[in-house]
């Protein structure tokens, strides 16, 4: 009776950590960010309010590789131009895994309204 109680403990709590684990991966793994469209944030591309290069290009930068099991690391994230605050508008970024070859990110915006943009990226 003892051992079955331990083994229904074991793996009860290996269950338990690999549930933990899993929404942990998915909360950080997140391609998607909301961002505001501030005086610090916001540029102009084609007449339209956009959300800046930069900021599009270290916010991807940051989440691409949050932990090591999800994602590529990459460094020097750069993209061509703002991100249009049009649900739809899209650009891609560039960047550099650890190998040194340049790697491709699509960036899409998903929803705009006049005070942030949300937008997502593929890994």
């Amino acid at each position: 009776m003892q051992r079955n109680k331990f083994l229904v403990g074991i793996v009860g709590g290996a269950t338990a950590v690999v549930a933990l684990g899993g929404l942990g991966t998915y909360l950080f793994a997140g391609t998607e960010s909301t961002t505001g469209l501030d005086g610090h944030s916001t540029a102009s591309v084609d007449g339209h309010r956009a959300l800046a290069a930069n900021i599009v290009a270290a916010r991807t930068e940051s989440k691409y590789h949050p932990l090591p099991w999800v994602g590529a690391q990459l460094s020097g994230v750069t993209c061509p131009t703002g991100l249009k605050a049009v649900a739809g508008a899209s650009i891609t970024c560039t960047g550099r895994n650890n190998d040194g070859e340049v790697v491709r990110i699509p960036v899409r915006v998903t929803k705009a309204d006049a005070k942030s943009v949300t937008w997502k990226f593929e890994r």
